[in-house]
C-alpha cells in the first residue's frame, strides 16, 4: 500500500513545480488563480491536457498510404490477430470484407463458386439457386485444393486462397505430435 501511495505522490510532485514556477496559487473552493497577473487576481479554469492519440493515428487507409506508412509497425506498433490482418491488407490494396458475402452465378463441375478465404479452410453455407431452388443453408467446410458439392442443390464451391494460408485455428495439421 505505502508503495502505491509513494509512487502516487511522485507522479503529482512534478505538477507542484509547474505551478510553482507559473505564480499559480490554489486555494479551497476556488478555480486556479494566478498571483502573477493584474492586482486583482485572474481565475481561470484548468487546461485541458493533449489527447491521448493524436490526430495522426488514423484507421482511415487513404490517409495511411498517403503518408507512405508501408508496416503494419508504422500504423500501429501493437497490431495482432485479425486487426493487424486488416491493416496488412490495406496496406497492400486489398479489402478483406469483399470475401465476406460471396456473390457470384451458381457453382458447376466446370467452373465452381470461388470462395475467398485467408486461411486454407473456412466454413460456407450454401442457400441453393434462386427463386424455387433456394433450400434451407446447408453448412460445410470448404477446403483448399478440394472442390465441394452441395448435396442439396449439387452446386459446386472452390475455396481461393487470398492470404498467408494456413488453419483458421493457428494449428497446422503438422504439429499433431505426440506431447506425453
Amino acid at each position: 500500500m505505502w508503495r502505491r501511495i509513494s509512487v502516487h505522490l511522485q507522479s503529482v510532485s512534478p505538477w507542484r513545480s509547474v505551478l510553482k514556477q507559473n505564480n499559480v496559487i490554489i486555494r479551497p473552493n476556488q478555480r486556479l488563480i494566478n498571483s502573477a497577473s493584474s492586482s486583482s487576481a485572474t481565475i481561470f479554469p484548468f487546461h485541458r491536457t493533449a489527447p491521448l492519440f493524436s490526430q495522426h493515428a488514423t484507421s482511415d487507409s487513404d490517409t495511411i498510404l498517403s503518408k507512405g506508412k508501408k508496416a503494419v509497425e508504422d500504423v500501429m506498433p501493437i497490431a495482432t490477430g485479425h486487426e493487424r490482418e486488416e491493416i496488412e491488407a490495406e496496406l497492400q490494396g486489398r479489402n478483406l470484407q469483399e470475401m465476406d458475402y460471396p456473390e457470384g452465378p451458381f457453382g458447376t463441375k466446370e467452373a465452381p463458386a470461388i470462395i475467398k478465404s485467408t486461411y486454407d479452410k473456412r466454413i460456407v453455407g450454401c442457400p441453393g439457386g434462386e427463386g424455387e431452388d433456394e433450400h434451407d443453408v446447408v453448412w460445410f467446410w470448404l477446403e483448399k485444393g478440394k472442390p465441394h458439392e452441395c448435396p442439396v442443390c449439387s452446386q459446386f464451391f472452390m475455396l481461393e486462397v487470398v492470404g498467408p494460408g494456413g488453419s483458421p485455428d493457428g494449428h497446422d495439421d503438422d504439429d499433431h505430435h505426440d506431447h506425453h
